[in-house]
């Protein structure tokens, strides 16, 4: 049995309430026996002796709701006990000297050649899985185009407990990712962690890099399909055109939070065309305030110069 009462319960159980909270037997089908023993189990219906009375479901919502955080509960100390039972075998697993393949020595673990092709979904998420969790110290993610929000979800509890034991991750994202809420909240709980993001409005293939020395990227056009590769020289040139990408990204900070007014009105007469000690003439406080705003500023935007914040600001001069 479900938690919560199906659509025949619900029906039956309105129509014992129109009804004056009562059903008697004659006014009942055959086909209603079922639905009735449902909702006296529930403890939605009472048996009297002329038929069946109707409860208040805030009894039940109360009963459930209890034994629902129990459950949650003994789950959530089981998870934190999984690492712990499995040790074992993670240290047999890791202690194995594995020979020369995409997850061969100085690598995380597995067995094979130098390029491993999956051809299912399922195989492809559960290999990333694998690879996340034995992840030592970086991963690098250049994610084009827009991010299933369902995928980020399943993801989340992996990624933060990466990012809590130290590893850092950095991805890279279009602008058509984070014109959907959902997913710059998912996001926004990964970097409140530590992870960083930044956003390239160009075109760029998708790749995973796990500590540079796995690397992951669509063996299909439609993406049906994923190569793993573990040759050094192919994957430090996968890590090299990662890393210039990132340098012309900009950081996503600005999507994931509202920056101070104060911050916004010095941006804005940047925009301008004043200098910094004009801008602090301007709104009465110190160039040293100013100063730290447009540091703010620039890390917002990935400028380095005065120049190249004004830059990006200028499409704000009509403010």
């Amino acid at each position: 049995m479900t938690d919560e009462p199906g659509p025949a319960e619900r029906a039956l159980y309105l129509a014992a309430v129109r009804g004056g909270g009562r059903l008697r037997p004659e006014e009942l089908a055959a086909a209603d026996r079922p639905t009735v023993a449902a909702l006296v189990a529930r403890g939605l219906l009472t048996p009297t002796a002329t038929g069946y009375t109707a409860t208040n479901p805030r009894a039940l919502g109360d009963r459930l709701g209890v034994e629902l955080r129990t459950r949650a509960t003994r789950l959530l100390l089981h998870a934190e006990r999984l690492p712990n039972i499995l040790g074992p075998l993670t240290h047999a697993y890791e202690a194995v000297r594995r020979p020369d393949g995409p997850f061969g020595p100085g690598g995380p673990g597995g067995f094979g050649p130098e390029t491993v092709e999956f051809d299912t979904t399922i195989d492809i998420r559960q290999r990333i899985s694998e690879l996340v969790s034995e992840c030592k110290e970086e991963i690098l993610a250049a994610q084009p185009g827009p991010r299933p929000l369902d995928g980020l979800q399943m993801a989340l509890a992996q990624d933060l407990s990466l990012l809590r034991r130290g590893c850092s991750m950095r991805t890279l994202y279009q602008p058509v990712t984070l014109t959907d809420r959902a997913v710059l909240r998912q996001i926004a709980l990964r970097t409140r962690q530590g992870a960083r993001v930044r956003v390239l409005a160009e075109p760029y293939e998708r790749v995973l890099v796990f500590d540079r020395s796995v690397a992951v990227i669509p063996a299909a056009e439609d993406r049906s399909r994923a190569a793993f590769l573990t040759d050094p020289t192919t994957v430090a040139y996968l890590v090299a055109h990662f890393e210039r990408d990132w340098a012309r990204a900009t950081p996503a900070d600005r999507h994931l939070d509202s920056p101070h007014p104060t911050t916004v009105r010095i941006g804005r007469l940047l925009a301008r065309g004043l200098t910094q000690r004009a801008v602090a003439t301007r709104l009465g406080v110190s160039e040293r305030t100013v100063a730290a705003h447009i540091s703010r500023l620039r890390d917002r935007y990935g400028a380095q110069t005065l120049f190249h914040l004004g830059w990006h600001l200028r499409g704000q001069r009509h403010d």
